[in-house]
């Protein structure tokens, strides 16, 4: 039998199952969540609840979505402690964090957190940069339609655990350039802007997100910031979603399922 690759999304735990009236111990998998520690230019800035792998890429993409850097010129360095067991990413600037982000969030995130910690909506907003114009009428509607079954084929860590989110980025034609899976959904958007980001290819026109669930204000404000065209979801968005979006003109779709799906921003985008 051939060795099994190791998965670091994924660890197997003996459980016992039920069914049927027959009780029996069987291996499960589960998706990992650990801490990682982020830290910036040698001080520890924020600890997140995340599935290890991609840690370089959630750190860098998290300090993104916060505003604290706004590009791959920001950045000196990003890698894991030597202590690989620490987990802990070391990120060294060039110059500094563009603001002291210490009063604004109490920075120990859940998996499930988003701007957990802020004082008030307007400390988000502020940080975004000019909204990056997006020619009406440059969306397919096939590129929604056909995102989230293209993505969910790509999520081989939900496939054996059924416990992750999934972000999947796609270009304006429609082709997936990456997808990134973790316990937090930020977490998953973190990774995906990070990976772009470290690889110097932000911003990126047209470029639209599918998310595996709903869209909130949070995941909005990563995409608004990363310079993305949009959010396609397969649940709905909540309110200040979607009043961000139209704020920033960007495209906001929801409950995409089958041939059908609901606009509820940024519908000028799509093409007749």
């Amino acid at each position: 039998m051939p060795a099994t690759t190791f998965d670091p999304h994924v660890a197997a735990h003996w459980i016992e199952r039920f069914r049927a009236g027959a009780r029996e111990r069987v291996r499960d998998e589960l998706a990992v969540e650990e801490p990682l520690e982020i830290r910036v230019d040698g001080s520890p800035l924020a600890v997140t609840m995340r599935t290890p792998g991609e840690d370089e890429e959630l750190a860098a993409g998290f300090l993104l979505g916060e505003g604290l850097v706004t590009g791959p010129g920001d950045l000196a360095s990003v890698g894991l402690a030597e202590d690989l067991a620490a987990n802990v990413v070391e990120v060294r600037t060039r110059s500094g964090l563009r603001r002291d982000p210490s009063a604004e969030r109490r920075f120990h995130l859940s998996s499930s957190c988003g701007i957990c910690g802020k004082g008030a909506l307007e400390l988000v907003r502020q940080e975004a940069p000019p909204a990056r114009p997006v020619a009406p009428g440059s969306i397919e509607p096939e590129l929604v339609i056909g995102a989230p079954d293209r993505a969910r084929r790509e999520q081989v860590a939900f496939e054996r655990t059924g416990g992750l989110h999934a972000t999947a980025l796609f270009d304006c034609a429609g082709e997936l350039m990456l997808l990134r899976e973790d316990v937090g959904r930020h977490n998953a958007m973190d990774k995906a802007i990070g990976a772009l980001l470290l690889a110097g290819a932000l911003p990126t026109p047209g470029t639209v997100a599918c998310l595996s669930g709903r869209s909130s204000f949070e995941l909005v404000q990563k995409a608004g910031l990363a310079g993305l065209a949009g959010i396609v979801a397969v649940g709905p968005p909540s309110t200040l979603a979607v009043a961000l979006a139209r704020e920033r003109g960007m495209l906001l779709c929801g409950f995409v399922r089958g041939e059908s799906f609901n606009v509820y921003a940024g519908s000028e985008l799509l093409a007749e």
